[in-house]
C-alpha cells in the first residue's frame, strides 16, 4: 500500500531514505560497540565505610567481592550481611549510572526513561536500550526487539 503524502518516484526521499538507514547502522554499530565497553567494565560499590567492597561488571554481574576484618563480628551476622547487601547494591547502582551515561550519549534520550534500568541485560542487542535492539532485525543485525518479538517488514 502505497502513503499517498510520499510522491512515488521522487529522487529526494529516497536520499533521505538512504540517509535515515546509514544513521541507523552507524547507531546500531555505536550501540554494540558501547555494550561490549559496558560489558568488560568493573564498578566498585562499598559501604560501612570501605569495610565491605562489592564489584560488578558492566551488566551488573558481581564479580569480586571484599570484606575486611573488621567488619566480621560471629556474634552479629546480620550486620555483616546488610553490609554486603548495600555494597552490592550500591555498586550495582553505579554499573546502572554508568551504563544509563554511556547509552544516553549515544541515543539522544531515544530509548525513554527506563531505557538503561536493566544493566543485567546489557550484553544482549535489546536489553538496556529501550527497544532499540529492533534496529537490529530492521536492519539485517538479528537484534531482537525489547518485547522479544519480530518486527514485521
Amino acid at each position: 500500500m502505497s502513503n499517498p503524502q510520499i510522491p512515488v518516484g521522487d529522487a529526494g526521499a529516497g536520499a533521505s531514505l538512504g540517509q535515515i538507514f546509514q544513521q541507523a547502522q552507524q547507531m546500531q554499530a555505536a550501540l554494540i560497540s558501547a555494550q561490549e565497553e559496558l560489558a568488560g567494565a568493573r564498578v566498585d560499590g562499598t559501604s560501612g565505610g570501605g569495610l565491605v567492597k562489592a564489584t560488578v561488571n558492566g551488566g551488573g554481574e558481581l564479580v569480586d567481592l571484599t570484606i575486611s576484618r573488621e567488619a566480621v563480628d560471629p556474634e552479629d551476622t546480620e550486620t555483616l550481611a546488610d553490609l554486603v547487601l548495600a555494597a552490592v547494591r550500591d555498586a550495582t547502582t553505579n554499573a546502572h549510572r554508568l551504563a544509563a551515561e554511556r547509552m544516553g550519549s549515544l541515543t539522544g534520550g531515544l530509548g525513554g526513561p527506563g531505557a538503561t534500568s536493566s544493566p543485567a541485560g546489557i550484553g544482549g542487542a535489546s536489553s538496556g536500550l529501550g527497544g532499540l535492539g529492533a534496529l537490529g532485525e530492521l536492519f539485517g543485525g538479528g537484534g531482537g526487539s525489547a518485547a522479544g518479538g519480530q518486527i514485521p517488514r
